[in-house]
């Protein structure tokens, strides 16, 4: 059916009463042999089932009377960003039959086994690419461009020196390829004409224009109805109900009617259930705000062990990222340990804040904050926004890589991973040490393995590269994997053993069951012991405060001592004394001068022992210190720590951030070095040069 066809089609079914409103069935007869379908949802939220069965149904009535039983339509490209299914028959599953389908590009394949099974059975062509680029490429595409430039997915199997995202032998065609812009790497996903965008709102008018007040998210629908129209397709959105014509606020409009084709009332409120687990929940569409003390704590297992290691990461005031599955005990642990207002939780579709669901209900979020758009969430993302990604450990080998995509026979799919991992300041990796028939008890404070697992999980090399550990190490990334019975980190030779769970056998229960063995500059010491109790660990006293001894820290490799004054409240005499004390403890033994730099944000000093700490400064500065530098991103702060600096003769030397204090202490550094050499330099005098006395 060409433009012309679906205009006269369109036009036959309307009426200035009924506007766009057509039947689903109607609907998916828009639908031709070879077009390219796009969908929206994420799991079950914002999935227009209706229209998917309506579509599955037209393809097998009309393949059962067909004579050679292909029906139609077929050899379908169907498109999707978030994976849209709930692991058995709903989602994308209708499109899993064969001949409906030639052509699938899909981030997440672990809920829509029917599509898997199409896929590695090499009966359509299959690609796997980062949700985060998809998503962006919906957009990239409604506004004519030829495809998306992304640093995403270097270095990891949608990397074109790897396989480019091709998922079986069926797939040959290159939709990814490497480019090169100022000396930097980058990879093109190349665009592609959209034919039909199916996607899903609350409320329609006849016009088409569409709200979403009840959805749990608005994810990338406005993107697909954009791109749908702008390359001359067919948009067609399922809603709960309908309202009169100009009744709709205009601010609440989320798919304007311009855009919109065809609008479908469920039939049934199965068909729209606002996600795959919950009919409706006013908490999830924020009408309602749902207190914390209906979160319940997790029951002590491997599970939580690992959730409760992970939140010790937190740091007040972070953003963070959560996976599916065992990442989502790092929130229960946050509820439970009262931190959740210290930090902010997110969710790749687009939720900010709150408290985020699991199960078939992943992706929405009571008491949120902000639900946006899912492509802005993933620019936030890929340009750095997040302080810290919790997310799943499936597959890791010696060089830190990691593997969540695939698994012989199995195509999980990398969904968001790819662009979360690289784009975070910090990843911690989270999962069982074994997978399949583990067994653990926590009994005195100590962990005990009942029955191993009978999967290993660190492995020589994994078997898809979802996560690429040398493009952490070039971007300096900190990354943590964290189990059920130690703790690696990466390092720049790759896997690095540094904790151990108390009761935990290191040749036994470690490297018994790892396929190499991992860096071992020293014995690893024990998690910490909180960890293993039932009663909570006092998370948020631990958040913060930090214990003075640790905010003092000598590099002799450097020369540098550093001094972390962040969120530190001075508030007696004894405060001023026990900095002192520190002071000297660590810089007396050395016998000599260090540079020293210094963390003042969020400092705070009372005005009755202003002056004890200036003199102690005065004291400490005289007697141990090269040369001084000291941030700070509060500019109040910073005049009046450079006052009275300068009332007391001393240089103040404050900067905005770490970068320029560092910056400005190898100044120094050079400046010290270059006297030094002007002194050696200068010639020695002799007796005759002596002036007469």
């Amino acid at each position: 059916m060409d433009i012309k066809q679906r205009s006269e089609y369109l036009a036959s079914l309307r009426s200035f009463e009924t506007g766009k409103i057509v039947s689903a069935r109607d609907a998916v007869n828009l639908i031709s042999d070879g077009d390219s379908v796009v969908t929206g949802g994420f799991v079950g939220i914002g999935f227009p089932e209706n229209i998917a069965v309506a579509l599955e149904q037209r393809f097998l009535e009309s393949r059962d009377k067909e004579e050679k039983g292909v029906g139609s339509p077929r050899n379908l490209t169907l498109a999707f960003a978030a994976g849209q299914g709930d692991g058995r028959e709903r989602g994308l599953n209708h499109f899993g039959h064969a001949g409906l389908l030639k052509r699938v590009i899909g981030a997440h394949w672990g809920l829509v086994p029917k599509l898997q099974t199409l896929a590695m059975g090499n009966q359509i062509e299959a690609y796997n690419l980062p949700q985060g680029v998809i998503s962006q490429l919906f957009r990239d595409i409604a506004a004519g461009k030829p495809g998306h430039l992304s640093t995403i997915g270097l270095g990891t199997f949608v990397d074109p020196r790897f396989s480019g995202g091709k998922i079986n032998g069926q797939t040959t065609e290159d939709l990814v390829s490497l480019m090169e812009l100022g000396g930097k790497e980058y990879l093109f996903y190349r665009g592609f004409p959209i034919n039909v965008g199916i996607v899903r709102g609350t409320t329609a008018d006849p016009d088409g224009n569409i709200t979403m007040e009840r959805e749990a998210l608005t994810l990338d629908a406005l993107a697909i109805a954009m791109a749908a129209h702008n390359c001359g397709g067919v948009v067609i959105v399922q809603v709960e109900r309908l309202a009169e014509r100009g009744s709709l606020n205009p601010q609440q409009v989320k798919i304007p009617g311009v855009l919109v084709d065809c609008v479908v009332v469920a039939e049934k409120p199965e068909y729209h259930m606002q996600t795959f687990a919950e009919q409706y929940s006013a908490a999830y569409s924020g009408e309602i705000r749902v207190p914390m003390s209906v979160v319940q704590p997790m029951a002590m297992s491997e599970r939580k062990i690992i959730a409760r290691r992970a939140a010790m990461e937190l740091k007040p005031n972070s953003v963070l990222n959560l996976g599916i599955g065992v990442p989502e005990g790092v929130s229960a642990v946050a509820a439970e340990e009262r931190v959740s207002d210290l930090i902010t939780m997110t969710a790749e579709p687009g939720v900010i804040g709150g408290i985020l669901a699991g199960g078939l209900n992943f992706g929405a979020a009571t008491n949120a904050q902000a639900i946006i758009d899912q492509p802005y969430q993933f620019d936030f993302y890929d340009g750095g926004g997040l302080d810290v990604a919790f997310l799943g450990l499936a597959q890791a080998d010696r060089a830190g890589n990691l593997n969540v995509s695939k698994f012989g026979p199995r195509l999980a799919g990398a969904g968001g991973f790819i662009n979360i991992s690289q784009g975070a300041k910090a990843v911690v990796f989270v999962g069982t040490f074994t997978a399949g028939s583990l067994k653990v008890k926590v009994e005195g404070g100590k962990l005990s393995i009942l029955e191993e697992g009978t999967t290993r999980k660190f492995v020589t090399e994994v078997e898809h590269r979802t996560f690429s550990g040398e493009g952490a190490s070039r971007r300096g990334q900190p990354v943590l994997y964290v189990t059920e019975r130690c703790v690696f980190r990466l390092a720049k030779e790759g896997l690095e053993l540094i904790e151990i769970a108390p009761g935990i056998d290191l040749e036994k229960d470690i490297l018994a069951h790892m396929d190499f063995v991992p860096i071992m500059r020293e014995p690893p010491r024990l998690m910490d012991a909180s960890i293993f109790r039932d009663e909570p660990m006092g998370l948020r006293e631990r958040m913060l405060t930090i214990p003075l001894e640790r905010r003092f820290t000598y590099d002799a490799e450097q020369d540098l001592f550093f001094v972390n004054f962040e969120r530190l409240t001075v508030k007696s005499l004894d405060d001023v004394n026990n900095i002192r004390q520190q002071v000297e403890r660590i810089l007396s033994p050395l016998g000599k001068k260090v540079f020293l730099i210094a963390n003042y944000d969020n400092f705070n000093l009372l005005t009755e022992v202003a002056d004890a700490y200036m003199e102690m400064v005065n004291y400490l500065v005289e007697r141990y210190y090269k040369g001084v530098t000291r941030y700070t991103t509060s500019a109040f702060l910073r005049v009046k720590l450079g006052e009275a600096l300068t009332k007391r003769g001393l240089a103040p030397h404050i900067f905005e951030s770490a970068e320029e204090a560092h910056a400005h202490i190898r100044d120094e550094e050079r400046a010290v070095l270059q006297s030094m050499d002007a002194l050696e330099s200068m010639p020695t005098a002799s007796a005759q040069d002596e002036p007469d006395r």
